[in-house]
């Protein structure tokens, strides 16, 4: 990115600023208490495109010149119903049930803003899980406490040891970049105590995450070009 430009991250998910910084991106994280309200009528990646346009609303009347400004959004969708962050244990544990032995989609929305323009897109990836236990469902709850997390999951937190999700396409985005490791870096700390609950992901394993990295890179330097 042009470094002219001051990087603001809009967004308190530590994930985000983790993959930004894993591509080479030192944003500042500036945080709004936003509502994430939408009209009712809205579906899928709609949802994101509106929610990630309204959180960037909040900041623009006070971008400086030389600021950027990052915000998004991520849910899961499954059986025309939005799961997203889980209020409490109980409807974390109800979440992941309604997702055991099946696939959901997942869409993360980005918009990308200065002082003078906007831009929004969307990602979208399907994620299969294996059949699970509820055991199963309360250990991974138990320990890894996904209340912050859309549909009360983290992919870094439950993918079979040995296995790698990335796309082609961000498995080629990686060697370039010169960080070919940042997948095998955004796993759970401790990988013995990793959960296999997923068993195979469909586009882009970042988005999964929240944050479309490939996407993201090609639309920031656009961004800075147009």
């Amino acid at each position: 990115m042009d470094s002219n430009f001051h990087f603001i991250l809009g967004s308190g998910s530590p994930r985000r600023k983790q993959l930004l910084e894993g591509i080479g991106y030192r944003p500042e994280v500036r945080l709004k208490e936003i509502p994430e309200d939408y009209p009712i009528e809205l579906k899928k990646e709609e949802i994101v495109d509106y929610l990630s346009k309204h959180k960037a609303n909040a900041y623009l009347g006070e971008l400086k010149s030389n600021e950027l400004l990052l915000t998004a959004d991520t849910i899961v969708w499954c059986d025309q119903e939005l799961l997203g962050k889980p209020a409490d244990r109980d409807n974390a544990i109800q979440m992941l049930l309604k997702l055991q032995g099946r696939d959901h989609q997942v869409y993360t929305g980005v918009c990308l803003s200065s002082s003078t323009k906007s831009i929004g897109f969307y990602d979208e990836s399907t994620v299969w899980f294996k059949p699970l236990s509820k055991m199963e469902i309360v250990n991974y709850v138990d320990h890894y406490k996904p209340f912050d997390k859309a549909g009360a999951y983290g992919a870094q937190d439950c993918l079979p040891v040995g296995m790698n999700p990335c796309s082609e396409e961000e498995k080629k985005f990686l060697v370039d970049i010169g960080q070919p490791d940042l997948f095998e870096r955004s796993l759970a700390l401790d990988h013995s105590l990793a959960i296999p609950i997923i068993d195979r992901i469909t586009g882009s394993y970042f988005n999964v995450m929240g944050l479309p990295i490939v996407r993201v890179w090609k639309e920031l330097n656009k961004f800075m070009i147009d």
